[in-house]
């Protein structure tokens, strides 16, 4: 039974990325509250041909959609709960805002950083220089994706109230 509040992944092929899901869904769990997942298809380079453009846009669509399923039962298996799944097209940082602005249980958006030369990844570097996500104001964890499963659990686990 959810409290009403929710917390949203944006869903991605990374090495990190497993870290965020991990927190979120542990997180969602020991608070009552829900985990939405955010898969986005950014455009694409118009190839030149409709039929080709279609058949590109399908496949990222159906690639989206089964790296969601699959998340999805990894944060079942691991928090025993059911993930809402929202698979959209434009860019990410848009498509984030209109879903904070269209879902206002969403209060915490979870993100994992990157360990290494390659630095934090994209979205969390171009939330570091400034801007945020624009609209509501919603914190944004950062996960570092370096942590083991154990210390995920054990960062995201209830606080002891004694």
């Amino acid at each position: 039974m959810s409290n009403g509040f929710k917390f949203l992944v944006v869903v991605d092929d990374s090495a990190e990325f497993p870290a965020a899901l991990t927190f979120a869904a542990l997180r969602a769990k020991a608070t009552g509250g829900g985990l939405v997942m955010l898969a986005v298809i950014e455009p694409v380079e118009a190839a030149g041909w409709a039929s080709v453009d279609a058949q590109i846009r399908l496949e990222a669509l159906a690639n989206a959609h089964a790296l969601t399923q699959q998340f999805a039962a990894e944060a079942k298996q691991e928090a025993d709960i059911d993930a809402q799944i929202e698979v959209r097209e434009g860019e990410t940082r848009a498509e984030i805002r209109a879903l904070l602005d269209e879902d206002q249980g969403i209060r915490y958006v979870v993100l994992a950083a990157g360990a290494g030369a390659a630095g934090p990844g994209p979205l969390v570097s171009s939330l570091a220089k400034g801007g945020g996500l624009g609209g509501r104001p919603v914190p944004v964890v950062v996960v570092p994706g370096a942590l083991s499963r154990e210390e995920l659990r054990a960062l995201a686990a209830p606080l002891d109230a004694s």
